[in-house]
C-alpha cells in the first residue's frame, strides 16, 4: 500500500488525536518516528539486502559529497541537509573535496585570464 494511503487510514483511525506535521512516515498518530527506530530499521534493510554495513547518516554525507563533486552550490547542499547554517556544510564537506577547491580556482582563473585591455595575463 502506498505510504499516502496507509497514512490516510491511520489519520482516519485516530481522528482528532492525529498530529499533523506534514511528515510522510510517522508513528500511528502522526508524530515523528524516533530516529533510533528509523536507524535500526534501515540497518535491518541493509542487512537483508546483503549490502555492506552503512549507517543511515552516511547516506546524507554521501549525497552531499556527490552533490558538491557534481558542482552543486554549497548553499543548496546545506539546505538539502537541513543544516542550521551554511558554515556547517562548508566546514564538513569542502575540506573533503579537493576537487571543489580546484574547480573554484579554475573557474576564477577562467574569468581572470584577460586584463581590462583584452591582453592575456602573463604566465
Amino acid at each position: 500500500m502506498p505510504p499516502e494511503r496507509r497514512q490516510q487510514r491511520q489519520r482516519e483511525a485516530v481522528g482528532d488525536a492525529w498530529v499533523d506535521l506534514g511528515l510522510k512516515f510517522t508513528e500511528l498518530d502522526g508524530r515523528p518516528l524516533p530516529p533510533a527506530d528509523v536507524s535500526k530499521l534501515f540497518s535491518q534493510f541493509v542487512t537483508e539486502a546483503g549490502l555492506p554495513p552503512i549507517r543511515l547518516r552516511d547516506l546524507g554525507h554521501s549525497a552531499a559529497t556527490l552533490a558538491l563533486a557534481s558542482g552543486a552550490d554549497i548553499r543548496i547542499v546545506s539546505s538539502m541537509l537541513r543544516h542550521s547554517s551554511i558554515t556547517i556544510a562548508a566546514d564538513t564537506y569542502t575540506g573533503l573535496l579537493p576537487q571543489v577547491a580546484r574547480a573554484t580556482a579554475e573557474g576564477i582563473a577562467r574569468l581572470a585570464t584577460f586584463l581590462p585591455g583584452g591582453r592575456p595575463i602573463p604566465g
